[in-house]
């Protein structure tokens, strides 16, 4: 399980944990944001005996060893943001979510029946002409972010046709919840609720999103370690809640009792202006039944930003 201390990551170790698995997670702590917090995530991971934690880069070295006992790879280690990754930080990008992939699907390679479960992303699509967005639609990437994640589907794709890799793929729609990552947009918001600060919104808010709770998120990934026939496979995972940016600031406000106070900043390069995922194969053959919406969600992702604030 690598990425097991970032927001997904975390959640879904708990939920292999919590089925009972054993579970070695891998994180090297890059700097995207605070090790503090991705300390945090694992404290309840680390309470388990079937959970060891091996801090590891993997972009460097050998890692046969580390999934020589594994029957199932969950990859969910990466460099995100879409803003970041222009400019002089795509190298970052590269060596994160291409080069350290190659490596972890090269060291599989020898056991091609373990099954591999890449994490990738809607910004794949880009400025998607059809929603809902289907699968089989040609991705066209819209930032250097959706580049690397793009690449590494596609070596997912390379060494499951060249070696009979047991690979999936997921492509996660905008995933919100409690420990989500402090540079995204409900974390900035509910921070700003709290503190009682100005929060940056970029563009004219009328930009929408599929929106994805982590648990549902986790569900369909752990589905995706198990499932039986569905190697090779990619899958949308959304949450079939489709939102404007400015409705969830007024349901925040509902959820927070008090007003936030936006600044308007021009939108952002790489920022598309709509995503929808259209789930049906997700549906079909993992048995994705998407259980959270956006209001009890970000009321959950609410109280876990309130409840940081006291310790």
């Amino acid at each position: 399980m690598t990425g097991c201390a970032g927001f997904i990551g975390s959640h879904l170790t708990e939920g292999l944990l919590g089925g009972g698995a054993e579970v070695v997670g891998v994180d090297c702590f890059n700097d995207n944001y605070g090790r503090a917090q991705k300390l945090q995530n694992l404290s309840l991971a680390r309470e388990w005996d079937g959970f060891d934690f091996v801090p590891l880069d993997l972009a460097l070295g050998d890692l046969a060893d580390l999934v020589e006992d594994a029957d199932v790879v969950f990859h969910l280690a990466a460099e995100p943001g879409v803003r970041p990754s222009w400019g002089a930080a795509f190298e970052r990008y590269t060596r994160n979510n291409v080069l350290a992939t190659q490596h972890l699907l090269e060291a599989v390679r020898a056991t091609p029946e373990k099954r591999f479960v890449y994490a990738s992303s809607s910004s794949i699509y880009g400025q998607a002409e059809t929603l809902p967005t289907h699968e089989d639609m040609t991705p066209m990437p819209y930032s250097p972010y959706g580049v690397t994640k793009l690449a590494g589907e596609h070596l997912c794709q390379l060494y499951h046709r060249n070696f009979e890799l047991s690979t999936v793929v997921l492509r996660y729609f905008t995933v919100f919840g409690p420990r989500q990552r402090p540079d995204m947009a409900f974390s900035r918001f509910c921070r700003a609720a709290r503190d009682r600060t100005r929060v940056d919104v970029f563009g004219d808010g009328q930009q929408t999103r599929d929106f994805t709770y982590v648990g549902d998120a986790v569900a369909a990934t752990i589905a995706a370690g198990t499932r039986a026939a569905i190697d090779g496979q990619v899958f949308n995972i959304g949450g079939g809640v489709h939102a404007s940016v400015n409705e969830t600031l007024t349901l925040l406000t509902e959820i927070a009792g008090c007003e936030i106070d936006v600044r308007r900043e021009p939108r952002q390069h790489g920022d598309v202006r709509d995503t929808s995922a259209d789930t049906t194969r997700a549906r079909r053959l993992l048995g994705f039944e998407p259980a959270t919406g956006l209001r009890d969600g970000l009321s959950e992702q609410w109280s876990w930003m309130t409840a940081v604030a006291l310790r």
